[in-house]
């Protein structure tokens, strides 16, 4: 059994590469998937559990404590790892860096959603949000759209914002910090938001034709991103039906209350990957809500187990 942490490979790993593998692992049967969720107010433990015939077997489990930023020093607040097994045996072939694996398996399922839905003509960029997540979208995008020539960073907090662009000039990044967030959106051919709020901030009136909005932060039954007009005016596309249907706000709560229907949904990474339509057209406004469902973790964990042994 190997253990593998996050500086012993994370730079030896490309955006293309992972959106490549995950798209190839999508052609795969259909995984089965397990999600076991605990909370304690905004504290989590998130455990999620896939079996891919052919790929293999991952369990992941993961602690999200958002508070820990305001300790002395302050702390991640997110920890974990992840077991993944061989899918022959179902021996233990390598524990994973939970922050490694979620890293890449999240800006990955962003970033092939985008291949196939955002325009190819794109050219700015707006990240919602400064967190760990929101510094990753900002090179992710970059390699797999080279096209954006323009970007943008919104946050609650400025000063995060301002802190996140100066770090990121360091990566040749020039991001402008908007204050606005209307208008920001609005200026935006991709809106990529990776935020951890329960109540909507993204409103459908903001949106302009042809725009691709990317959600990442929800990930419990009550934190949802868009608005009720939002999830009207666009054509919603999912990671996977299976696990954003009912745990996760950002669908559960419009299905729930009629605002979209189950069919409201065009398609998934299953459908996508496998010759599904996209877009319909330029005009359209897009919508994907990655879900960074087990099956993601596993195919994220494979290629970087294999790209680890490759170094040995």
């Amino acid at each position: 059994m190997q253990n593998i942490g996050f500086d012993d490979i994370d730079h030896r790993l490309s955006w293309t590469e992972i959106a490549d593998a995950l798209e190839a692992g999508h052609r795969f049967q259909k995984a089965q998937v397990g999600d076991l969720l605990l909370r304690d107010q905004d504290r989590a433990l998130l455990n999620r559990g896939a079996w891919i015939k052919g790929l293999g077997l991952a369990l992941k489990s993961m602690t999200v404590f958002p508070d820990n930023n305001a300790r002395t020093p302050p702390l991640p607040s997110i920890h974990g790892a992840m077991l993944l097994f061989d899918g022959e045996t179902g021996q233990v072939k390598a524990v994973l860096d939970g922050v490694l694996v979620t890293k890449w398996k999240t800006a990955g399922d962003s970033v092939l959603g985008a291949r196939f839905l955002a325009r190819t003509d794109s050219r700015r960029l707006l990240v919602v949000g400064a967190g760990t997540v929101a510094r990753t979208l900002f090179a992710a995008y970059r390699e797999v759209f080279p096209a954006l020539n323009s970007f943008a960073i919104w946050n609650r907090n400025v000063m995060k914002a301002e802190d996140l662009a100066r770090d990121l000039a360091a990566q040749d990044f020039n991001v402008e910090v908007m204050p606005d967030l209307a208008e920001a959106v609005a200026s935006a051919d991709i809106v990529s938001s990776a935020t951890m709020t329960t109540s909507p901030i993204l409103k459908g009136e903001w949106v302009q034709p042809g725009t691709h909005v990317d959600l990442i932060g929800a990930y419990r039954p009550d934190m949802r991103e868009a608005d009720d007009a939002l999830m009207r005016k666009a054509e919603v596309f999912v990671d996977s039906r299976d696990t954003t249907f009912e745990d996760i706000g950002e669908l559960a709560i419009p299905l729930a209350s009629g605002v979209i229907k189950e069919e409201d949904v065009r398609g998934d990474l299953y459908d996508l990957c496998n010759g599904g339509a996209g877009r319909s057209g330029s005009d359209a406004v897009t919508l994907f809500k990655n879900g960074g469902g087990a099956h993601l973790d596993l195919m994220t964990g494979s290629v970087i187990y294999e790209k680890f042994n490759e170094s040995q």
